[in-house]
């Protein structure tokens, strides 16, 4: 997905090398939040790269009120950063907290951490918002390094220039289990599946409609067809078959009719 750089890695492995103690510290003696937005400022500063004068906000004014950290690139607010005590859990209230905040300003990516545990969201700007997880994870409880060297790359200074943190949520919606479900019910999937069977032997029909009914009924699971996060899946799917079709039909293209079968999508 992204590469990267080693002076930037050596950067982060050490940071979290540092920060683990730092954290697990403050944990046991359960320091307030005051002192938890100073631990996660330096980590912004130690770990992400960040100019903690230049790039990072504290006490964002956004309309009267005011968001913890705001973390800025080339002036431009990219992510605005929640921060709760290091012992208090994160919960759903202190998301709705910082989405006042993001949906006033048209920030699209929302930290939420208390030093350990960090959350990132993104905003879509929809009526009522609504948000899309692109990671969670705790830093003192994560055993593989690389992982929490990926996440503060996604956080960081160089990984913001990049739009990394875009590239890797759109790579997890891409592959999640929601689309990956709705894709192998899409006609041309099972096309393709029909012509596999019909290698094996030329004895039987197969149809379409066989081949879902036992995906469906004995293979997908019902977590993944069903429910808010699968019909987003879906919904994504016909918005791009629809442009499909109206692309092929400016171009007189043949392959309309295909187009027009793949925009049906899941049967009922």
């Amino acid at each position: 997905m992204f590469t990267i750089p080693k002076t930037v890695e050596n950067r982060i492995r050490d940071g979290i090398k540092k920060y683990k103690n730092v954290l697990k510290t403050a944990k046991d003696r359960d320091v307030n939040e005051s002192d938890t937005v100073t631990i996660v400022n330096d980590m912004l500063s130690d770990i992400c790269g960040y100019d903690k004068y230049g790039d990072i906000t504290r006490e964002y004014a956004i309309k009267g009120t005011f968001c913890d950290l705001a973390v800025k690139l080339e002036e431009k607010v990219i992510f605005l950063i929640e921060v709760k005590a290091i012992g208090i859990a994160l919960k759903d209230n202190h998301l709705r907290q910082a989405l006042q905040y993001a949906s006033s300003s048209g920030i699209e990516w929302v930290i939420l951490t208390n030093g350990d545990h960090w959350q990132a969201y993104r905003v879509l700007f929809e009526k009522p918002i609504k948000t899309e997880v692109a990671f969670d994870f705790s830093f003192i409880d994560i055993t593989k390094v690389s992982k929490l060297i990926e996440f503060f790359f996604l956080l960081g200074k160089e990984g913001a220039k990049k739009s990394a943190i875009d590239v890797y949520h759109e790579e997890r919606q891409l592959t999640s289990r929601f689309m990956i479900a709705h894709i192998i019910q899409t006609e041309p999937v099972l096309n393709l599946i029909r012509k596999q069977l019909r290698t094996l032997s030329n004895k039987v029909k197969i149809t379409n409609d066989d081949i879902l009914a036992t995906l469906q009924l004995q293979i997908l699971k019902r977590e993944v067809t069903e429910g808010e996060d699968a019909a987003k899946a879906k919904k994504r799917l016909v918005a791009v078959f629809r442009v499909k079709k109206s692309s092929q039909i400016k171009k007189g293209d043949k392959e309309v009719e295909s187009a027009k079968e793949s925009i049906a999508l899941i049967k009922p």
